[in-house]
């Protein structure tokens, strides 16, 4: 049975036109235009129970309008949405009791209260009896570590604190699917990990759906088996990571440390009759481009069976770089030709994020010969 059944979702918006000068001005004061904008495209998707699904795209691409017609926030324009088999829009009092809903900029929790304060309120919100509520809080207070929060004002948290008391709260009626709208957005990479964690624990042993919406891509590896790609209100891509990877990526990338100086041309003998791409940045150091047909074990084992190897490193395609190229493109159909991005990596200096990513993918491993 499907969580989520979305079919030919359209939702359109009346933005008004505002005249040039102050004639304009006036005009428009008494007569407006308006101008309609068409969020999003007749979209079509269904998430299974237990999926957890990425839904990604850049700023306006139509990721927080969907939500909030999958949460019953919007009506859409046209289109038919089933969530937990009820029309969010028509049917909201009975559709709510089985949602949870964390969006990462705005809170469900009363400021000046404090937090314990909150659950209580949206205890009866969501009417759940006593009981059950004792039950779920206990339980949800113990994997997020809230003890020594629950006492506290809501506006005296940080931001990883509250965000860590959205996620309690979205899930003490024990909803079947929930919606992350960038749920770690501004936080550090302890806290983003901690919450990437305990939703892994949450679908694993509840079968909760999940539906994410975030930009920051290191979520959807850790989390998601599945991810739908918008673009300007339009489905470009939905299917898997791996399957983004191999149609978009050239490859893995293995950088050498060489003990001994070695030139270009004996590099390249190394692995003569493979088909891979060497790029000798320097005596004592080069990078080989192997595609995804060729055996990463067979290039390794050839290059450290013919020179002395101080040091290896295995890169793997950054997602990152695919999915920026694929914006580019508008499209994620299979791409005649590459961006240099994504072949022999870019040496240009890395944001922290970067350096992260490359450390949280990279198999290191020292190889010494005598």
């Amino acid at each position: 049975m499907n969580a989520i059944d979305v079919r030919d979702l359209r939702k359109t918006f009346q933005v008004q036109k505002n005249r040039d000068g102050l004639k304009g001005a006036l005009l428009d004061l008494f007569k407006r235009e308006y101008n309609e904008v068409m969020a999003v495209k007749d979209i079509s998707f269904t998430i299974p129970q237990g999926e957890i699904c990425g839904y990604i795209g850049e700023n306006g691409a139509g990721k927080s309008t969907t939500i909030k017609m999958l949460t019953g926030i919007l009506v859409p324009t046209s289109g038919d949405i089933r969530v937990n088999g009820f029309i969010p829009h028509k049917e909201r009092e009975k559709f709510v009791q089985g949602i949870g809903v964390v969006f990462g900029q705005r809170s469900q929790l009363w400021w000046d209260i404090g937090v314990i304060e909150s659950f209580r309120l949206l205890r009866k919100v969501y009417r759940v009896s006593e009981h059950d509520f004792k039950q779920r809080l206990d339980e949800l207070v113990e994997r997020l570590a809230l003890q020594e929060l629950l006492n506290r004002p809501v506006r005296k948290l940080s931001l990883g604190q509250r965000m860590r008391c959205e996620l309690v709260a979205s899930l003490l009626h024990r909803p079947s699917v929930l919606f992350l709208d960038e749920p770690t957005i501004g936080l550090d990479i302890v806290v983003k990990t901690e919450i990437r964690e305990f939703l892994k624990q949450l679908n694993a042993e509840h079968g909760t759906t999940i539906l994410l919406t975030t930009h920051d891509l290191q979520d959807i590896e850790a989390l998601c088996t599945r991810v739908i790609m918008l673009d300007d209100g339009s489905i470009i891509y939905d299917g898997g990571l791996d399957t983004l990877k191999s149609t978009w990526g050239k490859g893995r990338e293995v950088r050498f440390q060489f003990a001994k100086p070695m030139r270009a041309g004996d590099v390249e003998a190394l692995t003569s009759g493979l088909d891979v791409e060497w790029t000798v940045e320097s005596p004592y150091e080069a990078g080989v481009l192997v595609p995804f047909a060729t055996n990463v074990s067979d290039v390794i084992g050839r290059v450290v069976g013919g020179a002395s190897i101080s040091d290896l490193s295995i890169i793997e395609t950054n997602t990152d770089d695919i999915v920026r190229e694929i914006y580019k493109a508008g499209t994620a159909e299979k791409p005649e030709g590459l961006s240099p991005l994504l072949s022999i990596q870019s040496k240009e200096p890395k944001t922290d994020d970067a350096e992260r990513k490359e450390e949280n993918d990279k198999e290191k491993e020292a190889v010494t010969h005598g």
